[in-house]
């Protein structure tokens, strides 16, 4: 695999390239503007065939395969639908900058996975035009803003994860708020319904916000008292033990008595000799 994102350059040459699948593959750099001219994921799908393929030029009808997508754990296959489908994958990688406005332009794309890199800033209000979407992930990243409500205009939507990542309130009156919290899970700065924690009129939580030097004090905290507290924990458990049997003579022969007892039964030895 090539050491740096820029040397796929040569990949928007291929105007029948469907899925893009670059994940889990450590590349550096930032998130090439050719993307933004694949040109067989910038128009959505003009058919209702689910046998249609998108370069009818390109495929014939009866050589159709399969494509499989792993989103969070879950596993999607395409088989009939396959001519329809049009994703891009760089999840797993070391992306950085911000997100491309160039990707948003991809109208035809049906799945983007973003997460797992260091994209920073905003998420693009242009998002809106990317009404064929049905899955989203930009978790993961070190995004700083809050959710757009032009999100909102994604009708298709039904996979959505943007965890560890944003911050302010979710828009209100929209299908975001149709999705589980664990969409949102590791924001602690987020609030707002599908969430518990409610917002302020400063469109803040109004549960106070734990920095993340205090959570990281009281991790260590927690750690020093912990090994602080063996090798006490260890001596009264070992007195608690030993000490009765060390001073009381009866004690002491009981529990032998019953050490050899148990050994014996382990053993399968019962006392008896048969001899002959």
């Amino acid at each position: 695999m090539a050491r740096n994102i820029s040397n796929t350059l040569e990949l928007y040459h291929l105007d029948s390239l469907q899925i893009l699948d670059l994940g889990n593959n450590n590349l550096p750099g930032t998130i090439p503007r050719c993307f933004g001219n694949l040109s067989s994921m910038v128009k959505p799908s003009n058919t209702t065939s689910p046998f249609a393929m998108r370069n009818e030029n390109h495929f014939a009808i009866g050589s159709m395969e399969s494509a499989t997508q792993v989103m969070k754990g879950v596993e999607y296959m395409y088989h009939n639908t396959l001519g329809l489908l049009a994703g891009i994958d760089l999840s797993r990688n070391k992306l950085s900058g911000g997100n491309s406005e160039e990707l948003t332009g991809l109208h035809g794309l049906i799945f983007l996975n973003l997460s797992h890199n260091h994209l920073q800033g905003n998420i693009p209000i242009k998002i809106r035009d990317m009404k064929a979407l049905d899955s989203l992930d930009l978790s993961m990243n070190r995004l700083s803003s809050g959710i757009p409500p032009a999100m909102a205009s994604i009708s298709f939507l039904s996979n959505l994860y943007l965890s560890y990542n944003l911050s302010g309130k979710i828009p209100s009156g929209t299908q975001i708020q149709g999705f589980s919290p664990l969409s949102f899970i590791g924001n602690p700065e987020l609030c707002g319904a599908p969430l518990t924690d409610d917002c302020g009129e400063d469109g803040k939580p109004k549960s106070p916000i734990l920095d993340n030097d205090d959570t990281k004090d009281n991790g260590w905290i927690d750690i020093k008292w912990f090994y602080l507290g063996m090798p006490w924990g260890f001596m009264v458990g070992f007195c608690a033990i030993m000490a009765p049997l060390a001073f009381k003579r009866a004690r002491r022969h009981a529990y032998f008595q019953f050490l050899n007892e148990m050994k014996d039964k382990l053993l399968g030895y019962n006392g008896v000799c048969n001899c002959n």
